[in-house]
């Protein structure tokens, strides 16, 4: 004899249903204990028992705790976010998603009074959930569908559910260091989540932060930060243990940063490496994990956005056997994607390539990359000078900063090397008075500076939900727009509001807005005249040197960005 459950004990589906005079509390106390005893959800019991019609419960529990009903008949599959829930999530909790809207996701639920499910779906997915009630059988086939097409999907990609970076990590760590406690097995599970999801998501950089009353992660997508969950405060230690094993860092060492580097293996084609950064915060160790795709140097210089007479001004600088190619722009704005773009375009057996990086990011065969190595006298300016004992033809220097390593750079180009590097300036004129007020001799920048390329990255609209806008002439003037630009038709685009599945807000992927500046004679002659960054951006206006702005403005023409990213990148 089944011993009878308390009404307060029961599912609130079970009382809202028994209150309809649907179901009796006899039946309901039975197939509650039917339930407890296979370990089964209440509802997915009671619809098997035919006491009631799963359509009925659905619009019936609909009605009684105020949500939309949803026929899941009526949905096409073709449209589910099928990525936005981990599959185990799903079929333990019974819940999938239908749509995102406005940073919303919609799910879709059987029993609306399991607000556990919901908070936990919520927890992963790091954003607002609109439930919809639906049928509970005709929700179990979709599971059972969405987590087939999963598993074909995830096993194409050699990755599944059991995806452990333990048999990923190439050149991983002591024996002893590999040994993880029972408990940590959830932190391992979490971070293995983390890191696929973000490279699903095309993100370029994970951040882990701790604070006093909450952990956060958040990534970086088409260069906007983005919060994605909140795990428990209590994971962050052995989240940070776990991540330093993995990347040949002191797990013991809390008091200072330290940086390493992982290498995850996602199948036998496609490598991606991570560069790892710790922080001592007040309330624990902040760490940022960029992620580093080979495949990025490969893209060729067609897919970085250069105007045409940009990019025939950068190749002819390059290919010319001696002088220093200088590319600058604020961390973050591709400044590395360009010279190894310039590099994989150089790099054939005819030559021999040395490059001098902290650290080096893209491993490219038949390159000899040296990392520099500050504390063990490795300095840019010393690894400088070892390549010019090694016969090089093309020397790439990670980034000037100093004059010594400035002077190095000017003496390779001035004696029959193609040199390249970076410099963190604002525009290409003022790269040259900021070599000038390192100390470098004007006769020298002069002479072996060829091209100088200033960045910047806009995100770029999503091709499948831009929206055309409209916008008065004289505030596109403002802006920067001449009056030649309005001699032939085209037509101004913006990101759609929310988005679309396709994107994020708008937006999929980034753009490249440049200011590329040969170094000509008359220039030359300024900078040996003591001139000023002004006086050098006039003359390259004259030349026919487009700013970042009057780049960027292109852009927007070609409809592959908007206004307001063009000018958050750039001033005028």
């Amino acid at each position: 004899m089944a011993i009878a459950t308390p009404l307060n004990k029961l599912s609130g589906l079970a009382r809202t249903l028994i209150q309809e005079k649907l179901l009796s509390e006899d039946e309901a106390n039975a197939i509650q204990s039917q339930a407890n005893t296979i370990k089964s959800p209440f509802i997915t019991q009671l619809v098997l028992s035919k006491k009631v019609n799963a359509q009925v419960i659905a619009e019936t529990s609909a009605k009684a705790f105020g949500f939309p009903y949803f026929n899941l008949d009526t949905f096409n599959p073709d449209y589910l976010p099928t990525k936005k829930i981990d599959s185990k999530l799903m079929q333990s909790n019974r819940v999938i998603a239908l749509q995102m809207r406005n940073n919303t996701m919609f799910v879709a639920i059987s029993d609306p009074t399991n607000l556990h499910a919901l908070d936990s779906v919520q927890f992963q997915m790091g954003m607002a959930l609109s439930p919809v009630v639906v049928e509970d059988d005709k929700l179990g086939l979709w599971i059972d569908r969405i987590v087939a097409s999963s598993d074909t999907s995830m096993k194409s990609l050699d990755v599944g559910d059991d995806f452990d970076l333990n048999d990923h990590i190439e050149d991983s760590v002591e024996e002893e260091q590999q040994t993880m406690e029972v408990d940590d097995a959830p932190v391992v599970k979490f971070l293995n989540k983390m890191l696929l999801d973000a490279i699903n998501m095309g993100a370029s950089d994970l951040h882990f932060e701790p604070y006093e009353k909450f952990y956060r992660v958040r990534y970086r997508v088409d260069g906007v930060l983005r919060d994605i969950t909140q795990p428990p405060l209590a994971i962050k230690d052995k989240l940070a243990s776990r991540i330093k094993v993995i990347s040949s860092m002191d797990i013991s060492e809390k008091r200072i940063p330290q940086d390493g580097r992982m290498k995850l293996v996602l199948s036998k084609t496609r490598t991606i490496d991570f560069r790892v950064s710790t922080l001592p915060l007040i309330h624990g160790e902040k760490i940022v994990m960029r992620i580093l795709d080979p495949t990025s140097a490969t893209l060729g210089i067609e897919a970085l956005g250069y105007e045409p007479i940009q990019k025939e001004r950068l190749l002819n600088a390059v290919s010319r056997p001696y002088g220093l190619v200088l590319v600058t722009g604020p961390t973050g704005s591709g400044k590395t994607v360009s010279l190894y773009t310039c590099l994989n375009i150089l790099n054939n057996p005819g030559v021999n390539i040395a490059t001098a990086e902290d650290p080096c990011e893209i491993p490219l065969a038949g390159i000899n990359q040296v990392n520099v190595n500050d504390k063990q006298g490795l300095t840019f300016a010393a690894a400088l000078k070892s390549f010019l004992r090694q016969d090089p033809d093309i020397i790439m220097i990670g980034e000037i900063r100093d004059l010594e390593t400035a002077d190095m750079a000017i003496k390779a180009a001035s004696t029959g090397h193609m040199v390249l590097s970076t410099l963190h300036t604002n525009d290409a004129p003022s790269t040259l008075t900021r070599l000038l007020n390192m100390g470098v001799a004007p006769f020298n920048i002069a002479s072996a500076v060829s091209l100088i390329t200033a960045q910047r990255l806009a995100r770029r609209l999503c091709k499948s939900c831009k929206v055309p806008i409209e916008v008065p002439k004289q505030a596109l003037l403002d802006v920067g727009f001449i009056e030649e630009d309005f001699k032939e038709e085209w037509q101004l685009y913006g990101p759609k509001e929310g988005g679309c599945e396709m994107c994020n807000n708008g937006y999929k992927g980034r753009v490249g807005i440049y200011q590329v500046m040969p170094v000509t004679e008359e220039m030359s002659r300024i900078i040996m005249s003591s001139g000023n960054a002004i006086d050098i951006a006039d003359q390259a206006k004259r030349e026919g040197v487009n700013d970042l702005r009057r780049s960027g403005i292109l852009k927007v023409i070609q409809g592959l960005t908007s206004i307001e990213e063009v000018e958050a990148c750039t001033n005028e």
